[in-house]
């Protein structure tokens, strides 16, 4: 991998997750009933970041779960499945999320396979008055009719390309980057 360009830096993300947040408390008329829920592993520290927010603007908590995805994945074989199970926590599990709205939140959205993953995961969980998605990048390239309804940034970007999120909980640093082959 080469590096090809610095698409967000720190305060670009945090921009971004505020304008998020803020959309998020305007479509649901407030945060009553909502659910900020991270699919690991990325969205989990980006869920608590927008949970933060809305805190901070709401002066409201609102309430943040974790959801793993690995049993409902299409993407890797079952013994790989079997080696990741056990790996994260679904939170989200010990909820009673009827009547809830969830706001699912991903780092980047690329085929829409993750999102797809993470519809059945909290379906199986129980059944929510509405299910939204929130993500900090979207690159485009849908294999599923998947559409955020929260961007930070819509980045296009070739099918040869890696977009990867740097997050300062997990790497150090806050950034986007795209990377080529």
């Amino acid at each position: 991998m080469q590096f090809k360009a610095l698409i967000l830096d720190g305060k670009s993300m945090a921009r971004s997750i505020t304008r998020i947040a803020h959309e998020i408390i305007e479509h649901n008329k407030g945060v009553d009933d909502v659910v900020i829920v991270g699919i690991h592993s990325r969205g989990v520290p980006l869920a608590s970041r927008i949970a933060d927010k809305i805190n901070e603007i709401e002066g409201k908590t609102v309430e943040v779960a974790t959801l793993d995805i690995t049993d409902y994945r299409d993407d890797i074989s079952d013994e790989e499945k079997a080696e990741k199970r056990g790996l994260f926590e679904s939170s989200l599990k010990s909820l009673d999320i009827k009547h809830k709205q969830i706001i699912l939140v991903d780092d980047v959205l690329y085929t829409g396979r993750t999102v797809r993953a993470a519809l059945d995961a909290v379906m199986d969980i129980g059944r929510p008055k509405v299910i939204q998605l929130a993500v900090l990048v979207d690159r485009g390239h849908r294999e599923l009719p998947i559409r955020p309804d929260y961007v930070g940034k819509n980045v296009p970007t070739s099918s040869k390309e890696i977009v990867k999120l740097h997050l300062k909980e997990v790497d150090g640093t806050d950034e986007v980057v795209i990377y080529s082959e």
